[in-house]
């Protein structure tokens, strides 16, 4: 049994959609089509592309396996999606368009739902289901619950800083942002982050480490 209460990455997506959905409730109309620092991305598309999709969380439990997962952690995906030739190259543009096209057939009042109640009942409805859990993915053969938890919980503190950069407000909370740097951290080779980190000459150029 797992509960979000107590699984520190569940815990702190909680927080991070909650945070979210304050900000947007606050929001005037003006501030929904603010441009943000991604080109051509509103503050609603921004929206759009973060709202969790209940439909995606409570389709985990239907694709639970048996057996260990091939991919076990947020940086694993990320490293994956993020390779040379990887879906973060390849559907880029896809994932632009759909955002947008979200973000026109939805209202601002439906995205802010999407992070304050719908997702978080999504969320909730998993409890029982432990992050080891091994469940099928169609570009990763397998991952664990736990990794596409934390991949979450990195996009909506990544774009939490984009949203501020557009609107202002309060950081993401301090733990979402330890968790989400020592993350992208661990997506570099470990010797390369290393040598560029301490400024060693020759060391190879490892940032950006996702797209």
């Amino acid at each position: 049994m797992s509960d979000p209460q107590v699984d520190p990455v569940r815990a702190m997506l909680a927080e991070a959609w909650a945070s979210w959905a304050r900000r947007g409730e606050a929001f005037s109309a003006g501030e929904w089509e603010k441009p943000t620092r991604l080109t051509g991305w509103t503050v609603r598309e921004l929206y759009a592309h973060v709202a969790p999709v209940p439909e995606m969380f409570t389709g985990l439990r239907e694709a639970l396996v048996d057996g260990p997962a091939e991919v076990a952690s947020g940086a694993g995906v990320l490293r994956a999606y993020n390779r040379p030739g990887g879906i973060a190259h390849t559907a880029a543009d896809q994932v632009a368009d759909a955002a947008r096209e979200t973000a026109r057939l939805a209202e601002p009042a439906v995205l802010v739902a999407r992070f304050g109640v719908e997702g978080p009942a999504a969320l909730e409805a998993l409890a029982d289901v432990a992050p080891s859990a091994a469940v099928a993915h169609p570009l990763l053969g397998s991952a664990t619950v736990g990794a596409l938890g934390e991949v979450a919980l990195m996009e909506a503190t990544v774009h939490l800083l984009d949203l501020i950069a557009a609107v202002g407000g309060p950081p993401p909370a301090e733990a979402a942002l330890d968790f989400t740097r020592a993350m992208l951290a661990e997506v570099a080779d470990p010797v390369a982050f290393i040598e560029a980190a301490t400024g060693r000459e020759g060391a190879a150029a490892v940032l950006p480490v996702i797209r």
